[in-house]
């Protein structure tokens, strides 16, 4: 039984939480420099059971709390003095993909933490699961973790009405809202080709502070904001041609990979519309299929070597599991 949409609440150890990974359909990168965002919570999870022990450890692994970056960051930031205790993490999402691992790992753990100090509410937990994230990797922006929290449609950055949370970091302000869910079905496929965040978003950083690094975000903010007002509006002709130049822009800051080219290119006779998802650098594609044609899409894209997935946006974000189980971190 799972606890889902308002505050995680108040739970004794022992106690489980899971979180779901996402998929960004526009605006990465450029939302790291204020750019609009539209991304969904995907119904692939992460689930993390947390017990009372003798030393902290992660998976068996003792040398974890100095060792995972994300579970020394939950530590520093959210258990200061705390008693010790044994984490498994078991996740459907695949590590470094693109795809909120980690944003799902730390969206469960600091809402497996908070329940036992007496429980948070999503504003906080968004809030607190940035932070986290953000201490392992040094920079990026709360989308990944928002969305992990939210569940649903969200967008960064993306003027509307009264926001769901605002997260701040730094003297950076970022505001969430809720978009309505057009109701489609995704494919997601993972190239193979591992990517770390922190260096894509630092080599995009480095490019972008060339001459026409401007250009390239305001560029870069009129796809998304086309992009939002489309899927919003159901429209999937305008979300498809839209994701092609989205991805024409990534290819221009650098983070494209040939394994995701050949993806894309395998892809084609059956999708309306697709483009890497994510840091880049390797990761995954997101694809829109053609109606009717998810089945050969999926095949497409394994015999071009992908690892694909049929997703659809998860409601529920990081939500209590009253019934602990458990073990692999992201």
């Amino acid at each position: 039984m799972t606890e889902e949409g308002g505050p995680i609440t108040r739970h004794p150890l022992p106690v489980s939480c899971h979180a779901p990974g996402k998929c960004i359909v526009f605006g990465e990168h450029s939302v790291v420099h204020g750019g609009p965002e539209l991304l969904f919570a995907v119904d692939l999870y992460t689930q993390v059971v947390v017990r009372s022990a003798a030393t902290f450890s992660l998976n068996a692994d003792p040398n974890a709390a100095e060792a995972h970056p994300y579970f020394r960051s939950t530590l520093a930031q959210r258990w200061v003095g705390g008693q010790p205790f044994e984490v498994r993490s078991t996740s459907r999402i695949p590590r470094g993909a693109g795809l909120g691992s980690s944003a799902a790992f730390c969206s469960a753990l600091v809402g497996a933490l908070s329940a036992v100090q007496g429980g948070i509410d999503r504003a906080g937990l968004a809030q607190a699961s940035f932070d986290v994230e953000r201490g392992a990797q040094g920079v990026g922006s709360p989308g990944d973790t928002s969305a992990a929290v939210a569940g649903g449609f969200v967008t960064v950055n993306s003027p509307g009405t009264d926001p769901l949370w605002t997260v701040r970091s730094e003297g950076n302000r970022w505001d969430v809202r809720r978009v309505s869910d057009p109701g489609w079905v995704w494919v997601v496929a993972h190239s193979g080709i591992p990517r770390a965040t922190g260096d894509a978003v630092r080599a995009v950083g480095q490019r972008l502070a060339q001459a026409d690094g401007p250009e390239i975000l305001r560029d870069f903010a009129r796809v998304a904001s086309d992009g939002i007002r489309a899927v919003e509006a159901g429209d999937r002709k305008s979300v498809a041609e839209l994701m092609g130049r989205n991805q024409e822009l990534l290819r221009t800051v650098g983070v494209s990979h040939p394994r995701l080219e050949a993806l894309l290119e395998a892809a084609k006779p059956a999708a309306e519309g697709a483009k890497l998802t994510g840091a880049g650098a390797g990761g995954s594609i997101v694809v829109l299929p053609r109606a009717g044609q998810e089945v050969d899409l999926v095949r497409r894209l394994a015999r071009a070597g992908g690892l694909p997935f049929v997703v659809r946006p998860s409601v529920q974000g990081a939500s209590l599991i009253r019934e602990p189980g458990a073990g692999t971190a992201p």
